[in-house]
């Protein structure tokens, strides 16, 4: 345990979490995230495998921001904390930094959100990561710069600016993400600690995956980990309880 409690403490980011199966939570069941922060007063990612059903286009329409790229690219659940805030994941360059005013998608991406059925609500959730609504947002600003480089030439942004240059001409991989998954002191560790997670290298392949129902599964075989070879889990009749298969 000792040896186990060690590696969770050692968390470096950026890195992949994927759930396990016994995370029933609907918001982060077969989930893989993102995770750019982690720290003693808290921990934040972004979702990366569960696509909304509202089209960038339409969201940044309602910024007076047009969209010069694929019609059909639709936005990111990234979690559930703070719905009404974008983040933009990319690779490539923005152009020119200039820090500017964060963008707020707004009521039409908090709806979609809202109205997934597979997304649940906060009260249905059985893992704690969004259970903080205290826990600090994520912020690509670092000494004024309106980007953040991450790993292997994937950069993050929050700023209009930088979204009106994407957005004229979008790189091919590019994700809008709407919320982020936060977790207060201690949470994540405690997750990782009952085998919530499983830590996974980042790739690219993977965040920007044309499917993202395969992200799961690729995600665990990046680590010599086959699906099929975990327990499936599912809820207890009537009483939240969970049972292995």
């Amino acid at each position: 345990m000792a040896i186990i409690m060690a590696m969770a403490s050692d968390l470096v980011t950026p890195v992949l979490l994927v759930a396990m199966p016994q995370v029933l939570d609907p918001f982060f069941h077969k989930s893989v995230v993102l995770l750019i922060h982690h720290q003693d007063e808290g921990s934040f990612g972004f979702i990366v495998n569960r696509p909304t059903g509202i089209k960038v286009a339409e969201i940044l329409h309602g910024l007076e921001v047009r969209w010069r790229g694929r019609e059909d690219a639709l936005a990111y659940f990234g979690g559930p904390v703070q719905p009404q805030l974008g983040t933009v994941l990319f690779e490539g360059t923005a152009g020119s930094s200039a820090a500017g005013s964060p963008f707020s998608p707004g009521a039409a991406a908090q709806a979609s959100t809202s109205s997934d059925p597979e997304a649940g609500t906060a009260a249905d959730a059985d893992t704690e990561a969004e259970a903080d609504p205290d826990a600090d947002p994520p912020s690509s600003s670092s000494q004024g710069e309106s980007t953040t480089q991450l790993v292997g030439g994937i950069a993050l942004t929050q700023h209009v600016g930088d979204l009106s240059r994407l957005a004229e001409r979008p790189p091919e991989r590019f994700r809008l993400y709407l919320g982020y998954a936060g977790w207060g002191s201690g949470q994540l560790i405690a997750e990782i600690l009952r085998n919530d997670w499983l830590t996974a290298p980042v790739a690219s392949d993977l965040i920007f995956a044309p499917d993202p129902d395969l992200v799961w599964d690729a995600a665990l075989a990046s680590v010599g980990v086959d699906p099929s070879s975990l327990p499936s889990w599912t809820a207890g009749a009537g009483n939240g309880e969970e049972s292995a298969n």
